[in-house]
């Protein structure tokens, strides 16, 4: 399939970069790295979060069909993982919208916000209302570390200031979905279920990996991993590639350590997208690379204790280059004056350091550290994948399925539900879908395990 236009111009709206500040600390990354091998393995997980942890309502709203309870807790992440959680994010805030009369049971969907869904407003009005009126389904919004209240006051809208708050978000999610899911279990509430649009469907799906019962997941609008996302998917392009090569020449330690803690190496790790590439429009090549740059885009992975460069289906030697130094960037890409590159929090490079393969290892390690703390396959495999429905838009811009493991083989029996069109269109006028999706699932929950509550 070929990529929609429409996302391709919404991106090109978008002004203002992300990781505008860079990678994050070593140090933070390499305690995110550590902390993953945790969470990311359900069994060392389960006396994280205590059964009985602290969550608070303090206002409640009564609207004509609903009561919105707004409620709050602190994030465990900060007792786990102490600092790594700016100040602002350390308090989890959300709102719980229960329709004034159930139709059967008590059914809540907790919904994790999507790239730019600051505070409530867009999850109540598109999903949670017409949920109480469509299924008497009752929704539980949780607000993203880094969003709304939770937002750093040096952060510019939603752009993320690092690479690693990225993932601290991620780990935050998916220790405070456990705290909501045993609460509302605790208060009586079943069945309980998790969806997110975007970012939000990442987010909930690592969550559910974590949690221990069979439960549904609704994904909506993402896939296996985020790598592709930030590396060959057109947000690609809001990415500030300058400040991150800069990072990654001068800092040693991106390179001599980091790249050590990076344990996926699947079927596709550090493949790069050729079916995004081929079909996108000329003017709006990724990066800035030419096409036969982009394909020559290797990886560092660990394998036996070992840096190896490469990988990719079997068939694509004639695509990937198997050595780091035979790839070369155009002359256009290279910077006009290396002084740019000289000085970075006053440490001092001379022309030496740079490498015309820069670029391409910034990119390469973007995928790595990406992969290691996104992608499904580095996670447990939910209880039961069968009460997984992923919605998905067939020409997704922003979400490339080419190149990386589908959900499919890593969630065995999960549906995949595709829409025509891209990730904005199916945003804005296919709302409907993901809730009949939610739906679905709830009932196919209720049919296979009706006595588990």
């Amino acid at each position: 399939m070929g990529v929609s236009r429409l996302d391709v111009f919404y991106r090109r709206l978008l002004l203002t970069k992300l990781f505008i500040g860079g990678w994050g600390k070593p140090e933070d990354l390499k305690r995110i790295f550590e902390f993953r091998k945790v969470i990311g393995d359900r069994e060392k997980c389960k006396s994280l979060v205590p059964e009985d942890y602290p969550v608070y309502i303090n206002k409640t709203e009564e609207l004509t069909d609903c009561h919105i309870h707004d409620g709050f807790f602190i994030s465990p992440l900060e007792h786990l993982v102490p600092g790594i959680l700016p100040q602002e994010a350390i308090k989890a805030n959300f709102q719980f919208i229960v329709p004034k009369r159930w139709q059967r049971n008590r059914p809540v969907c907790i919904h994790l916000a999507g790239t730019g869904d600051h505070f409530f407003w867009r999850r109540r009005t598109l999903m949670a209302r017409p949920m109480i009126k469509e299924a008497g389904m009752a929704s539980l919004l949780l607000e993203n570390p880094y969003y709304g209240s939770r937002k750093p006051k040096d952060q510019l809208w939603s752009c993320l200031k690092n690479v690693s708050d990225l993932f601290v978000m991620g780990g935050a999610l998916i220790l405070e979905s456990t705290v909501l899911l045993r609460w509302l279990e605790k208060e009586g509430y079943w069945p309980l279920g998790m969806t997110g649009i975007s970012m939000g469907g990442y987010m909930a799906s690592l969550a559910v990996t974590n949690w221990p019962k069979p439960i549904p997941l609704i994904p909506c609008l993402s896939w296996s991993t985020a790598s592709s996302v930030f590396t060959t998917g057109v947000l690609s392009k809001a990415v500030n590639w300058r400040e991150l090569e800069k990072q990654y020449a001068i800092n040693s330690v991106y390179e001599e350590e980091i790249i050590k803690l990076l344990e996926y190496c699947g079927a596709d790790s550090f493949r790069i997208d050729h079916g995004l590439i081929k079909n996108m429009d000329s003017s709006e090549h990724l990066l800035g690379l030419s096409r036969d740059n982009i394909l020559s885009v290797g990886h560092y992975s660990k394998a036996g204790g070992e840096t190896v460069v490469g990988g990719g289906r079997e068939g694509d030697g004639d695509q990937l280059v198997s050595s780091v130094d035979s790839c070369r960037l155009s002359l256009d890409n290279l910077p006009r004056n290396l002084n740019a590159y000289s000085t970075l929090h006053g440490k001092k490079i001379d022309s030496k350091s740079y490498r015309p393969s820069l670029h391409r290892e910034s990119i390469s390690f973007m995928k790595g550290v990406m992969d290691e703390c996104t992608h499904m396959a580095n996670f447990s495999v939910p209880v039961d994948t069968s009460l997984i429905i992923v919605v998905q838009a067939k020409e997704d811009a922003y979400v490339p399925r080419t190149g990386v493991l589908s959900l499919q083989e890593i969630w065995p029996s999960c549906e995949v539900r595709y829409l025509n069109g891209g990730h904005i269109s199916a945003y804005l006028f296919k709302q409907n879908v993901f809730r009949k999706a939610i739906y679905d699932a709830f009932n196919r929950f209720c049919l296979k395990y009706p006595n588990l509550h």
